[in-house]
């Protein structure tokens, strides 16, 4: 009755054009299991070191209610009426500054490690499509989504580049990618890594950046591990970011060989007025240089590629706020990037999480 009725009210000239393949076949063909995919996901960057482009980004960034959990209606007029008229003039100087022929560092090594990833798995006999993608700005996750699908993957396995888990980056890639494919009427089958702040493959390759580091250039006083901040009310809230960077630094330090005593573990990226984690990146820098502490080596073991909070507020001002505090040597140790180890510890990982999936063998 309900269909006769719907008939009359939406007549089928109004419906969408149906394909030409006729769907009601009664001796169709094998659907097969469809290929997998894989979706690797970082935070994101402007397009360009402009500051039209670093506005949209930063609207994009700025409004998802994940990464700033303020009200709306108090958050809106802060954001249009002074942080995206503000902002991007100040921030261009400084994403100029960092930029690379290819695009932002961010852009570029997330991209490497996408091509790593690939190449290693088809070394290793797998069939599968690697698709990298930005949560904020390009390339996005729906264009990527929708590459993967034009490939013929039914399987997505997606893996946010972010080592310890934060409702603020893991979460809202899960977020941004169930709300896409739940547009789609034909929906792939879902994965996802939460995090990976124990993997050995992660844990080794960070550690032996950090040695080779201090083979070639010796080792310093102290060694600050600088962990993205958060605010406080978000690890009150329930979110487990603060254990997870505690538990990542805990199992590099054992890794290195380095007394207990000369590691610091920090937080940095601080943004409004709120409490956030602590101890701060840059005051505890300088405590250590007016305590007397002349040669300190900063690493951020939650970036898995440089960018703008590491190359330039790390490398850079809390360079300057150290030595002008009366310490003499600063090192930034880089960020994994393309490192060959660290691309076959990613594979690993991606590899673990396709068991039990039609992967095919190349």
């Amino acid at each position: 009755m309900f269909l006769r009725t719907f008939k009359y009210l939406w007549p089928e000239r109004y419906l969408p054009e149906p394909p030409q393949d006729d769907p009601f076949n009664e001796d169709p063909a094998p659907s097969g299991p469809g290929r997998v995919g894989v979706l690797l996901v970082n935070l994101g960057t402007p397009d360009t070191p402009a500051p039209r482009d670093i506005r949209k980004y930063l609207a994009e960034f700025l409004s998802d209610p994940r990464v700033i959990e303020i009200p709306r209606y108090l958050w809106k007029p802060i954001l249009h009426g002074i942080v995206l008229r503000a902002r991007p003039k100040k921030l261009e100087p400084r994403y100029r500054g960092i930029w690379l022929e290819g695009g932002s560092p961010l852009l570029v090594y997330s991209q490497r490690q996408a091509e790593g990833v690939a190449r290693t798995l088809a070394e290793r006999g797998y069939d599968v499509e690697v698709e990298l993608a930005m949560r904020y700005g390009n390339p996005s996750i729906p264009d990527a989504i929708a590459r993967l699908r034009a490939r013929g993957c039914d399987h997505i396995l997606t893996v946010p580049l972010y080592p310890q888990y934060a409702a603020s980056t893991s979460a809202t890639v899960t977020d941004a990618v169930t709300r896409y494919v739940g547009r789609l009427r034909d929906q792939p089958a879902l994965r996802f890594v939460k995090r990976f702040h124990t993997d050995p493959g992660w844990l080794d390759a960070q550690a032996a950046r950090i040695r080779d580091f201090w083979e070639t250039r010796g080792r310093p006083q102290k060694l600050v591990m600088s962990f993205h901040g958060l605010p406080r009310y978000s690890i009150e809230l329930g979110d487990p970011y603060y254990r997870d960077c505690l538990e990542s630094a805990r199992l590099l330090r054992e890794r290195l060989d380095f007394p207990a005593e000369h590691i610091e573990v920090t937080f940095q990226s601080r943004f409004g007025s709120a409490r956030w984690l602590e101890p701060y990146t840059e005051p505890t820098l300088k405590a250590l240089a007016e305590a007397g502490v002349t040669e300190v080596d900063v690493v951020c073991p939650g970036f898995v590629a440089d960018c703008l909070e590491t190359l330039e507020e790390i490398s850079e001002e809390c360079r300057d706020a150290f030595l002008a505090s009366g310490g003499k040597q600063f090192r930034y140790i880089p960020a994994l990037n393309d490192d060959a180890r660290w691309v076959a510890g990613l594979t690993g990982l991606v590899e673990n999480q396709l068991q039990g999936w039609p992967v095919r063998r190349a």
